[in-house]
């Protein structure tokens, strides 16, 4: 599919940008190539049916359950300074 010059300056003023003559010769071919390829490729026949990447349970999830790795007083104990159950840091705002 060849693209005119004309649709080339239309794309390039939505795009809000600026070509001179051989950039735009170069983006109208650019860009017939790729409408070319886009039409070559829905010739292909892709006979595919969504059944056939599904699998049993795949559409369930886990349970979403929160998983206790370190004890609460020992990770607050690694802070520099705490206050209470919490860390305490210097403040970023004024």
């Amino acid at each position: 599919m060849a693209i005119s010059q004309e649709e080339v300056e239309r794309i390039a003023r939505l795009a809000r940008l600026k070509f001179d003559g051989p950039e735009k010769t170069k983006l109208q071919t650019e860009l017939s190539a790729i409408l070319n390829y886009v039409d070559q490729l829905k010739e292909v026949e892709a006979k595919v049916s969504e059944r056939e990447f599904e699998t049993e349970g795949a559409h369930l999830m886990r349970d979403d359950v929160a998983e206790v790795l370190i004890d609460r007083e020992e990770l607050l104990g690694r802070a520099p300074t705490r206050e209470g159950n919490f860390f305490k840091v210097k403040s970023v705002l004024d």
